[in-house]
């Protein structure tokens, strides 16, 4: 069962064509594509929203590097700690055991004083925090002041965005009082954060383009949706949620059958329906 908290080409030589005249129009088109791409990053980071998980295209161009576990020693009181953190951040909850273990040993631990600036909007970025404790304003320049567009308190993360795009900072981040973050450099987080977050989403979208409901969504919206789901296993017999209760959460079936039991007027309850692989509920709360 789904639980949601709220996501190459080829060339071929034209006839008569030079090997020049290829270059260059394939330079041409590459300058212009880098511009729309990087234009349509810089748009969606302008309008506020969390960004999706984006795949890195590798080729002969472009081969990715072998990657060596990165290892900042800690104490094993200091990893537990961490551990519980980053098991409670909707980031990291598709990794296995192992590659928390790899993103554990990785991460340094940051103390933040109260006012300190940790991130600067429009600087270069290198690695990405995870918040334990306290709380940081997100900053960004408006007609030369700064509003507050995001608050990020125990268990919240920023900075991702600058890893994922290769882009500047889209923010910046001041701590609102004296704070305790964790740090993850941007190899350890595109070989083992992004590959997993990935995986997950090659998973979900094909399941959710079979989601009634989802339907008309494309395929930009299915996998954002994908990022933001969650796995929850639910024994014969558990409740779900009860009748009555405030809902804030809308749930799909991946796997498995489930039943709806409704009491009316003080009589005992009784199905009303019933669900499988695709059904949904919670949607009318």
């Amino acid at each position: 069962q789904l639980e949601v908290q709220l996501g190459k080409h080829t060339d071929s030589l034209p006839l008569g064509a030079s090997p020049k005249q290829e270059d260059s129009e394939e330079e041409e088109e590459e300058g212009d594509e880098d511009d729309l791409h990087q234009e349509q990053i810089m748009k969606h980071l302008k309008s506020g929203q969390r960004n999706s998980v984006s795949a890195e295209a590798y080729g002969d161009w472009n081969q990715p590097k072998a990657y060596t576990p990165v290892v900042v020693p800690k104490s094993e009181e200091q990893k537990q700690r961490l551990l519980e953190v980053l098991r409670s951040c909707i980031l990291f909850s598709s990794l296995d055991i192992g590659s928390l273990d790899i993103v554990v040993d990785a991460m340094a631990e940051r103390r933040v004083d109260s006012g300190e600036r940790i991130i600067n909007e429009g600087d270069s970025g290198d690695v990405m925090f995870v918040v334990e404790q306290g709380m940081f304003d997100c900053l960004k320049r408006v007609d030369n002041h700064e509003d507050v567009v995001h608050r990020c308190s125990a268990g919240d993360f920023f900075g991702e965005l600058a890893l994922l795009y290769n882009c500047p900072r889209a923010a910046s981040v001041v701590a609102r009082e004296t704070s305790l973050a964790w740090e993850l450099d941007r190899e350890t987080f595109n070989h083992i954060v992004r590959e997993a977050a990935i995986t997950k989403r090659q998973k979900y979208e094909e399941f959710l383009s079979q989601v009634p409901i989802l339907a008309n969504l494309g395929q930009y919206e299915r996998a954002q949706l994908s990022d933001a789901f969650r796995t929850q296993l639910v024994t014969a017999g558990t409740s779900v949620l009860r009748q009555g209760e405030d809902g804030a959460l809308f749930y799909l079936v991946e796997e498995g059958e489930l039943v709806a039991m409704k009491s009316e007027g003080g009589e005992p309850e009784r199905e009303v329906f019933s669900y499988s692989r695709g059904g949904y509920f919670g949607e009318l709360a």
